[in-house]
C-alpha cells in the first residue's frame, strides 16, 4: 500500500473514533477539518462551505482567512455542489471559473455532502503547490464525507 493510502487509512480510523465521541454537527465539522489539515502538510486549507438553501456559506474550516460565500456555480467549490461531482483542480490558475480566496493556493479538491439527495455542502482543501491532490485523495475523502453523513444528521444553518 502506498505512503498516502496508509495516511489516508490511519486518518479515516481516526475520523471514525471523532464521529463516534461527537454527535454536534459543528464540533464534528471543526474536528475533522483540523484531522484533515494535520494529516495533509501539504494542505492550506480544509474546511467545509454549507449550503443553506441559496449558497455556500464558509463553515468549520482550519487555514486562513477565506471567502465567506459563494455562489451555486461559482468557483470550484460553487461547481462541486451544483454538479454533485468531485473536482480536482491540478493548477488553479488555468481553472476558467476559479475564485481566488487565498492567493497563495494552487491545487484544490473540492468533494460534494449529499445525503438521499439533498446537498449539505461541501469539503474544500487547496495546497500552495500544483498537482497535489489525486484520484487517492479523491478515494478517502470521499469515504469520509460517506462516515459523515452516515454516521450524523447534517444541519442547514
Amino acid at each position: 500500500m502506498e505512503k498516502k493510502a496508509e495516511k489516508y487509512e490511519l486518518m479515516l480510523q481516526q475520523a471514525a473514533g471523532l464521529l463516534e465521541m461527537e454527535k454536534d454537527w459543528i464540533a464534528t465539522l471543526a474536528n475533522l477539518s483540523a484531522l484533515i489539515k494535520t494529516s495533509e502538510p501539504a494542505t492550506l486549507f480544509a474546511g467545509f462551505y454549507l449550503y443553506n438553501g441559496h449558497d455556500l456559506t464558509l463553515g468549520p474550516f482550519q487555514g486562513g482567512v477565506s471567502c465567506t460565500r459563494i455562489t451555486l456555480g461559482k468557483g470550484v467549490c460553487g461547481e462541486v455542489a451544483e454538479t454533485g461531482r468531485t473536482m480536482i483542480v491540478s493548477d488553479v490558475t488555468k481553472h476558467r471559473n476559479y475564485i481566488a480566496c487565498d492567493s497563495r493556493a494552487r491545487s484544490e479538491i473540492v468533494l460534494p455532502m449529499i445525503k438521499d439527495g439533498e446537498l449539505f455542502g461541501v469539503l474544500d482543501l487547496d495546497a500552495a503547490q500544483t498537482g497535489v491532490y489525486d484520484e487517492t485523495d479523491q478515494q478517502y475523502l470521499e469515504k469520509l464525507v460517506q462516515m459523515l453523513l452516515a454516521d450524523h444528521s447534517p444541519q442547514v444553518l
